[in-house]
């Protein structure tokens, strides 16, 4: 395990208090803003929610919102017509089931539209509901560069094995970490790769020398 070594403590030493980049001023945003954050980055997220929050601040709002105008607010963020019905249709469930709370079930948030098992994932990481890890593209390719899993892995492959390398106490800090990393360092394209001191143990540096 020395290779989880060494990844945990250049992770530590890069990111010591890493933070979830998206914001949010209640439960209910972190969990619509994570659905939206599906195929698109978190600083966009925080310029469009910015404008949808200041003009729809409660769920009620959102739930009666114009359809037209969710989807004129989101569209930089793409696949907007499917994004703005979750919106609302988060809301109305929240709204008429829930008496405008989010339910801490996992069953019953993985049933609302739009919303999976990534998406819960960090939803509960980041409020510290319980220990997880979510793989999206960044911890999916952080992973198979640097042999925490196989190249062929589907995410929950890659969920279940991240959950045996590290210890649960360290969960929600190592996904944020991954992220982070793949999101600023182990780049898809023109990784930087020259002073990451995991470079002699990475399946890109690899495959690069030949």
């Amino acid at each position: 395990m020395k290779n989880v070594e060494l990844v945990e403590k250049y992770l530590d030493e890069l990111f010591p208090n890493p933070k979830c980049e998206l914001n949010y001023n209640n439960e209910y945003e972190l969990l619509i803003n994570i659905m939206l954050s599906a195929q698109t980055t978190d600083k966009r997220v925080n310029l469009v929610t910015d404008i949808l929050y200041k003009k729809y601040n409660s769920l009620d709002k959102l739930k009666n919102a114009d359809i037209n105008d969710l989807k004129e607010i989101i569209y930089s963020l793409g696949n907007y017509n499917k994004k703005a019905n979750n919106i609302k249709n988060i809301a109305t469930i929240l709204c008429d089931e829930y008496d405008g709370l989010v339910p801490k079930d996992r069953n019953i948030l993985e049933g609302l539209p739009g919303v999976g098992r990534k998406t819960v994932n960090v939803y509960f990481s980041e409020l510290g509901i319980e220990p997880e890890i979510a793989v999206d593209t960044h911890v999916s390719r952080v992973s198979k560069r640097l042999y925490l899993c196989n190249m062929n892995d589907n995410v929950l492959k890659i969920e279940n094995k991240l959950r045996k390398i590290y210890k649960k106490e360290t969960w929600n800090k190592r996904h944020l970490q991954m992220v982070l990393f793949g999101r600023y360092k182990c780049k898809a394209i023109n990784p930087e790769c020259m002073d990451c001191k995991l470079k002699n143990n990475c399946r890109y540096q690899k495959n690069k020398r030949g």
